[in-house]
């Protein structure tokens, strides 16, 4: 108890703390406090609880004494494994609702099953195909699974791997694809510093991240209302000259859904070919849309039935349906991956290839992914992706119908994409300051976790709100996302509009305060006027 103890001396901490405050009040201290930790705070010393010699704190006393959580150096001495699960585990409670989390298109859900193979081969290390051969076959199954899914040519040897996520199967479908476009200018003789490649506005950051790494600049498609806010490929063939590597091309774009237009870029990359001998391919980010495209839309050609798309990759742990950590990309041919990416090692027993930027990790994800299409059959992925589709276009439609908001998707229209709905509030309801900022803001009260945040550029003045429906989000589970959203919306017209009251009335106050005063300004003036009689 701090009764028997000696008052603490003030901490330099807590001393700056306080005169930060001043004469501020009590939530202006609160506020200054806010980045000490609980002990700085109250003055205490940072060994404090080392001078209480065996003092016990809180639910892990009933094991043995605690020093508290490591947050920048190890304690001298370390816990029970069950007082530092539940000190960890209580931590971790303080998250968000994986479930309500409708900002992310990771799954957050797989079957008691799939969690117990999961367990098992934690300790199995992908990159150790002499150890685990099995496992390695299985991963070459998905590969030639997704191939085959994605329309590979018989003719042709598909080539792919698993990656840790869709950011590192771009990179390396971008890397194959600069390789190829340096070796054909060194043939020619021709400059090799100065790649490029295309994309659009609405790209997700992992493709600026490999333009960065790598040193290729970037050549961006603006965006428009007419181009659904995705790459124009009328737009971005503008772009392209003799130093472009490629077009990277968005099946499912991470702000609005929408599917862009492989066959149309890879036509008037024909033209090109035919007009300049400019031979340009198209790797296709199908992060989300690679694993829904062909289960509902599978008469959509943007696959390697376009001669053109060179590569593709995908998010297992996306619309895969696999816990977070796993990605895929699949090169058409053998031939558009080239060798010099492609290392052999034996230093871990017989000779293992490999062409990740990643080595050493588990191989529970890869094993998932199996397991889910030995489990589901493209039978099972069509039922989830139909079910998460029709989820989707009802709560688009019930948003529209509300009279309060605009969405920007289209699949209520019979239009292809994802299973998202893009809104935000009409503009009538822009022009009396409802947000969607504080839309999200408020949602959070009730565990929801929904994103708002502004359009691709030239469209960045435009905020809108995004709900990925995946295959956790049920029917009653957005029946009651819907009604929230409807209360917080209802509550921020209600506070717009007694804003606006306010403010109107402080407006005509201070508008009639100035007429009176130009009134007997004006009167002023007069009385020194000559009478007219």
């Amino acid at each position: 108890m701090l009764s028997d103890a000696t008052p603490p001396t003030s901490t330099p901490a807590a001393t700056a703390s306080a005169s930060k405050a001043g004469s501020h009040g009590s939530a202006k201290t609160a506020t200054s406090l806010a980045h000490l930790g609980l002990r700085e705070a109250a003055g205490l010393p940072a060994d404090h609880l080392a001078q209480r010699g065996s003092m016990k704190i809180g639910m892990a006393s009933r094991y043995q004494t605690v020093e508290g959580c490591p947050k920048a150096q190890l304690n001298e001495t370390g816990l029970d494994a069950s007082v530092a699960y539940r000190l960890v585990h209580d931590e971790l409670v303080l998250d968000g609702n994986p479930t309500q989390n409708l900002a992310s298109f990771v799954t957050t859900h797989m079957e008691p099953e799939a969690l117990q193979l999961y367990n098992e081969t934690l300790n199995k290390n992908l990159a150790d195909g002499e150890e685990y051969p099995q496992t390695i076959e299985l991963q070459n199954r998905c590969a030639k699974i997704l191939a085959n899914l994605w329309n590979a040519s018989p003719s042709q040897s598909p080539v792919g791997t698993a990656t840790i996520g869709s950011s590192e199967a771009i990179m390396l479908g971008g890397l194959a694809m600069k390789f190829r476009w340096r070796e054909a200018r060194k043939k020619e003789g021709k400059d090799t510093s100065k790649p490029n490649i295309v994309f659009g506005h609405n790209c997700q950051s992992a493709l600026e991240k490999f333009s960065t790494y790598f040193d290729v600049a970037t050549r961006y498609v603006d965006v428009s209302e007419s181009s659904h806010f995705c790459n124009d490929p009328n737009e971005a063939i503008k772009l392209v000259d003799e130093n472009t590597i490629g077009v990277i091309m968005i099946m499912g774009s991470t702000y609005t859904g929408h599917f862009e237009d492989v066959k149309l870029m890879a036509t008037l990359l024909d033209k090109l070919q035919e007009e300049t001998g400019l031979n340009v391919p198209i790797h296709v980010d199908g992060a989300s849309g690679g694993m829904v495209a062909p289960f509902i839309f599978p008469d959509l050609e943007w696959d390697f039935r376009i001669s053109r798309v060179v590569s593709i990759n995908t998010s297992g742990h996306k619309y895969g349906l696999v816990l977070p950590g796993l990605g895929w990309i699949v090169w058409r041919d053998e031939q558009f991956l080239p060798k010099e990416l492609v290392f052999n090692m034996a230093y871990l027993g017989g000779n293992v290839s490999s062409f990740t930027l990643n080595f050493s990790r588990n191989a529970s994800n890869v094993i998932l992914q199996y397991y889910q299409f030995v489990r589901l059959g493209a039978g099972g992925y069509k039922a989830i992706m139909s079910g998460c589709l029709e989820v989707a276009k009802i709560l688009s439609l019930a948003l529209e119908k509300s009279g309060m908001f605009r969405v920007y998707s289209d699949i209520h229209k019979d239009q292809v994409g994802l299973p998202v709905v893009a809104f935000g509030f009409t503009p009538e309801l822009k022009k009396k300051g409802v947000s969607e900022y504080k839309l999200e803001h408020d949602l959070r009260r009730y565990g929801w976790i929904v994103p708002a945040y502004p359009l691709p550029h030239p469209l960045n003045g435009t905020t809108i709100v995004r709900v990925v429906v995946r295959e956790s989000a049920s029917m009653d589970l957005m029946d009651l996302l819907f009604r929230n959203m409807v209360q917080v919306a209802e509550s921020l017209v209600e506070e717009a509009e007694v804003l606006h009251a306010a403010e109107r009335k402080a407006f005509v106050g201070k508008k009639w305060q100035a007429v009176v005063k130009k009134v007997k300004e004006s009167a002023e003036e007069k009385t020194h006027y000559p009478r007219v009689c």
